[in-house]
């Protein structure tokens, strides 16, 4: 089941507007994977950019109010902690304001949109100071109703996922955050790292575009590999966001599932690809076929030596390749034709060599293999 172009479906992040008729929008999602370094991210940021990524997005916590004390306490030392305890290591990996406006400004810098995911109250105001151009609402927020409220309001666009939730979870989400706002996308996500082929469940965003009519829709990969992006767009999908790792090996929980730039740069190329491929859904004969089509079709000539005066039967043509005379459909009007020329066998036909029909005169002989119907 392929989108049908709706004309209210359009967001625009950033200067850059997305709709049914645009290219897939590409969100290179770094999370944390930056290990927290700034120089690192920047690498991040450029990498993205020469893939051919719309954007780049990070995540946003205040730790210390995101959880509870004993949650923020508990130990947390593995191979991909980098703190004793699971807040100190998230700690650790956190941006603050100051690395957040030199990232802004390199973002400015390479020519690609820069935004991220609000998780609580604390980092939506954050954001806001430095005027994202867009939010993202992560599905372990889906029922956070009144963070998607107060997101909603800041007046920015929202993307908001939809990973392990059900569909009156996802409409409840919706309603929320379009009280106020009318620059809402939802992203079909199964909040699994990585996420099984099975569990993707991409008609999902069929069912999507037919409830949220006015909305873009997109898909929040999980999954290892770039095909189920293509498969998203031409389901409907407009916005893609993939988590990005400069090396699949590096330390940290989300890398393994990450595409590295060879894949993200791939995927991107498949879209744009895709795209130009499904047209506009009118049928169409382009230039570069018209050269091949000659040359195998095939047209109506004489089977056989035939005399001026010759009325023509079914057994005394046949349809030979190249096709540059009269068609083979027409092969019945020309039954019962008189030449007004003698043909040679292998002399196509055409409406000059052809008196009418000859009303007293049944066409004779049947159309077979021995004159050339070996089509």
């Amino acid at each position: 089941m392929g989108a049908t172009p709706t004309s209210g479906r359009r967001l625009v992040i950033d200067g850059t507007e997305t709709s049914d008729s645009s290219d897939c929008y590409v969100i290179a999602e770094i999370g944390h994977n930056h290990q927290g370094s700034v120089e690192q991210a920047k690498k991040f940021f450029e990498e993205a950019q020469n893939c051919g990524a719309n954007a780049v997005k990070l995540q946003k916590r205040d730790n210390r109010s995101l959880y509870t004390r004993e949650f923020f306490d508990k130990a947390y030392e593995n191979e991909n902690s980098f703190g004793p305890t699971y807040g100190l290591h998230r700690e650790a990996l956190e941006f603050g304001r100051d690395e957040y406006v030199e990232l802004q400004a390199y973002a400015r810098e390479l020519g690609i949109t820069f935004f991220a995911t609000a998780f609580d109250f604390n980092s939506a105001d954050f954001l806001a100071e430095l005027d994202m151009p867009a939010y993202k609402i992560a599905s372990g927020d889906l029922t956070n109703i009144p963070l998607l409220r107060y997101v909603a309001s800041i007046g920015k666009p929202v993307i908001f996922s939809t990973g392990g939730g059900t569909l009156d979870d996802v409409r409840r989400a919706y309603d929320t955050l379009a009280e106020g706002n009318d620059q809402i996308a939802v992203l079909q996500c199964t909040a699994g790292y990585p996420a099984e082929w099975d569990e993707l469940d991409l008609n999902v965003i069929g069912r999507y575009r037919e409830d949220f009519p006015n909305s873009v829709v997109g898909f929040s990969g999980h999954d290892n590999g770039i095909a189920m992006a293509v498969a998203a767009y031409v389901l409907g999908a407009r916005i893609v966001e993939k988590h990005f790792t400069l090396n699949r090996a590096m330390r940290g929980t989300d890398h393994v599932f990450s595409l590295e730039p060879q894949g993200l740069r791939k995927m991107v190329r498949d879209l744009r690809r895709v795209r130009l491929a499904l047209g506009t859904g009118i049928k169409m004969v382009h230039a570069r076929e018209l050269a091949p089509a000659m040359k195998m079709s095939k047209k109506i000539v004489a089977a056989r030596d035939l005399p001026a005066g010759y009325v023509l039967a079914a057994d005394d043509l046949a349809l030979k390749s190249p096709g540059d005379g009269m068609s083979p459909y027409e092969l019945d009007a020309v039954l019962g034709c008189a030449l007004r020329v003698s043909l040679s066998e292998d002399d196509a036909l055409s409406p000059e060599v052809l008196e009418e029909p000859v009303p007293d005169k049944e066409p004779s002989g049947a159309f077979s293999e021995s004159t050339g119907n070996d089509v």
